[in-house]
């Protein structure tokens, strides 16, 4: 006869929920102990309210925390990984110039062509002799930004008044990392694919990925989750686009306005390590390649690298750390966010934050720097 005590023991086990072995993959504990200390001192020093820190590989996502609030002000609300953050810049390489490469894939696109071969309207100034490429590695020219009242009045009259822009340095001898060059190329975007620049990346990009969180002007029903930025006349910046530029063309352009979670800019990244090994089915690997190839691109700077869209070694680079390998290439956001992609070691780094709330003051490009390296370290444990 079965022993109730015994009978007992066994119905527990039976019912039990299962645990999964532990992710010998996953950073050591005494890692996170450390990223938790840093975080922790940059909120209290009012750098950041708190952040989403990702290391993830081509299959599986390997660390994934949550750090202090994603907002503190009218009321806190802890950060969750589900949090919505303005990418700002990131929409550079991610939305654009991703957009470019697919249509280049396309044969619709020459990378070397004039952007006037696709945009007659822009010349002028020597801007008839800008190419596709000079855009996409900042050295077309072009100003960093052209006057705020440039675009107060609508997004037709803003693009007449860019294509009037004359020139700081002859295209191709300068460095200069320029918002409206990156306009231009959401402008392109459309004017080869008929198709808006949101459109066009929803459509091509971030549906085929899985990337169902991650747009431009997102809907009222993910606001709730967004995290604010700064204080406006009327209220806080929560799911509107923070670029005065960007909001001013509408929520969409080619430098800023795209929104996003952790997890969608992981199924980015695993895309493009995919596609680095010739399995993905949105980019091609010559595609890849040709978009993450390292350019020398005349600075002061003898860290003078990057990439058609990304950065790779450059004065922007202060959030890349120094444990990636050279086939690494990535972005910053002015909002406070991160995105590194490493080939070679197989890894995504993604930082979130929204460093700019509530009093527009916080930095946390070193931050992430420390914590990348930290990070990429363990995937050669």
């Amino acid at each position: 006869m079965i022993r109730l005590d015994y009978w007992l023991l066994f119905v527990c086990v039976l019912l039990a929920p299962s645990v999964a072995p532990a992710d010998d993959t996953a950073p050591p504990l005494e890692h996170h102990a450390q990223i938790t200390r840093w975080i922790d001192a940059a909120i209290k020093d009012g750098d950041l309210p708190g952040a989403v820190v990702c290391l993830a590989d081509g299959k599986q996502i390997r660390y994934l925390e949550t750090f202090g609030n994603r907002q503190v002000e009218p009321v806190e609300l802890p950060m969750t990984t589900d949090t919505v953050f303005d990418l700002a810049s990131i929409t550079k390489p991610v939305a654009t110039a991703t957009s470019i490469a697919l249509l280049a894939q396309r044969g619709q696109i020459d990378l070397d062509a004039l952007v006037s071969k696709y945009l007659p309207e822009f010349t002028g100034h020597q801007k008839e002799t800008i190419t596709v490429k000079q855009c996409l590695l900042h050295v077309s020219g072009l100003t960093p930004d052209n006057a705020l009242s440039d675009y107060q009045d609508g997004a037709q009259t803003a693009w007449r008044r860019i294509c009037d822009l004359k020139l700081r340095s002859d295209p191709g001898t300068k460095f200069a990392y320029s918002d409206v060059g990156f306009i231009v190329l959401g402008k392109l975007v459309e004017a080869v694919s008929g198709k808006p620049l949101d459109v066009f990346a929803k459509e091509e990009i971030f549906q085929p990925m899985g990337m169902h969180e991650t747009m431009f002007n997102p809907p009222e029903e993910l606001k709730p989750r967004a995290a604010p930025t700064e204080k406006q006349a009327d209220g806080w910046l929560k799911g509107d686009v923070h670029d005065p530029r960007a909001s001013r063309l509408g929520g969409v352009a080619g430098h800023a306005g795209l929104f996003s979670t952790v997890k969608d800019l992981v199924l980015y990244g695993q895309n493009l390590l995919a596609a680095a090994k010739g399995n993905s089915t949105v980019i091609g690997q010559a595609t890849f390649r040709r978009m993450t190839a390292p350019h020398n691109v005349p600075q002061e700077s003898p860290r003078g690298t990057r990439t058609l869209g990304w950065d790779h070694q450059s004065p922007y680079s202060s959030n890349r750390g120094t444990a990636l390998s050279d086939q690494a290439f990535g972005h910053g956001g002015f909002t406070g966010t991160v995105l590194w992609i490493d080939p070679e070691k197989d890894l995504i780094f993604i930082f979130l934050s929204s460093r700019l709330h509530p009093d527009g003051k916080g930095s946390v490009n070193r931050l992430a720097g420390k914590i990348i390296t930290l990070l990429a370290d363990t995937t050669s444990l």
